[in-house]
């Protein structure tokens, strides 16, 4: 064989492999933590070459907005936590539950924050979830002691202001840094997929200013926009308002916003928002609804 045809076959034709993987992002909840909005709370799949990959948050009505899309959760390889609100976590036992009827099998991996004196630590919120004996829902407990086929394997993450590796599985590379959602504790995730990358600010209202850092130069960042134009009070101190959430895309440059986590408050109130967010970032804009499907560009 040819000096050519060895580099071709060992480093360029891999190379080729990686640059064709398919990855798209899709939105399972767009809503928040209320009802008649006709939304499913806070959830996002990130597919790779047509399988659902990796799992951001995983709020009510989600399990079925999964099944809708025809996420599996056999291909699933991680499940990451922006922070532990009943919005963002509230379907984690019906998305256990289902498992035992599918062919998933070896360690799914999830990741959330460590706890403080209002949220436990992501580890304990699993063992009381499930936990034989102690948990809500201990019949389930084999996920976590070895005895099932598919083992939850939980993970605290500390409180960091400087971007964290947390996660690497071939192509995947998932870094985690801390944002302030009042006194709960809240991590923004990244997701780098060979050269493609999708950044999640979950719930959070700018002051710690560490998610300028994590989404520089993302192809997706997908921001919450739970509250309106002029927000002040208690709502200002959990969530990011238009204005900011323009600072903050012009700062990290992606190619494509995405506002989630939409609620009574914000919905109807499209142009308003999109007109606050212009003034800072010229980039395309997208409000998503539950089931919204985004190739990376």
């Amino acid at each position: 064989m040819t000096r050519f045809k060895l580099l071709f076959f060992y480093v360029l034709f891999p190379m080729l492999l990686l640059a064709q993987s398919s990855i798209a992002l899709q939105v399972l909840g767009s809503g928040g933590p209320e009802m008649g909005d006709k939304r499913a709370s806070s959830a996002y799949i990130i597919w790779i070459d047509g399988k659902s990959k990796i799992l951001i948050d995983f709020g009510g009505g989600a399990s079925l907005r999964f099944e809708e899309v025809g996420a599996k959760i056999e291909d699933l390889d991680v499940i990451l936590l922006t922070h532990l609100h009943i919005d963002h976590t509230a379907d984690l036992p019906a998305l256990m539950k289902a498992s035992f009827f599918t062919r998933a099998s070896g360690s799914l991996h999830l990741y959330g924050p460590k706890g403080n004196t209002f949220m436990p630590h992501t580890e304990s919120f699993v063992e009381r979830l499930f936990e034989k004996d102690d948990g809500a829902w201990e019949y389930l407990g084999d996920h976590l002691d070895g005895e099932a086929d598919l083992q939850l394997k939980a993970h605290n993450i500390q409180e960091t202001h400087k971007t964290k590796v947390i996660y690497t599985q071939g192509e995947i590379k998932i870094s985690a840094i801390s944002v302030h959602h009042g006194p709960i504790p809240a991590i923004a995730y990244r997701v780098d997929i060979g050269s493609k990358s999708i950044t999640f600010s979950g719930d959070m209202n700018g002051d710690f200013h560490t998610l300028e850092t994590l989404a520089y130069k993302s192809d997706i960042l997908v921001a919450h926009n739970a509250v309106p134009k002029g927000t002040k009070g208690v709502a200002s101190k959990l969530h990011i308002t238009p204005n900011i959430i323009g600072q903050i895309a012009r700062k990290t440059a992606p190619k494509l916003l995405i506002l989630s986590h939409r609620m009574h408050r914000t919905l109807g109130k499209e142009k308003e928002t999109t007109r606050e967010i212009k003034k800072y970032y010229q980039g395309k804009i997208r409000f998503a609804n539950d089931k919204s499907f985004y190739k990376v560009p």
